[in-house]
């Protein structure tokens, strides 16, 4: 079974970077999809990003042109570069992946928090203004 183990959060002031990873332990996520959600406090979760494991990649219109996912298989990691950030974007991120059996890759499977299996704990990021 595939774990989860999420690193990168942290304080950054409006406008400044961060980069949260996403760890596999116990196995490879390679042959899975991989996302990124997060919620603010008293928020709903919401969708972030998204890299198929085919490679096609999708992004919340709210990050679009600011975020940046990418996987490195022999790290066997999936990280979210997070530029230009907004105290808007304060919330805990999580990452999750899809099950072995799931195909799908479109925009509207993999941007919904059903379509994952696994979940990490999550890590907090706090803009600042």
């Amino acid at each position: 079974q595939v774990q989860l183990v999420e690193s990168g959060g942290g304080l950054v002031q409006a406008g400044g970077s961060l980069r949260v990873s996403c760890a596999a332990s116990g196995r490879t996520f390679s042959d899975r999809a991989v996302g990124w959600f997060r919620q603010a406090a008293g928020k709903e979760r919401e969708f972030v990003a998204a890299i198929s494991r085919g490679g096609e990649i999708y992004y919340a219109d709210s990050v679009k042109g600011r975020f940046t996912i990418s996987r490195d298989s022999a790290k066997n990691t999936v990280s979210l570069q997070m530029n230009s950030l907004k105290p808007d974007d304060t919330a805990v991120y999580y990452c999750a992946v899809t099950p072995r059996i799931a195909f799908f890759a479109s925009y509207s499977y993999l941007s919904l928090q059903g379509s994952y299996a696994t979940w990490g704990q999550g890590t907090q990021v706090t803009v600042s203004s």
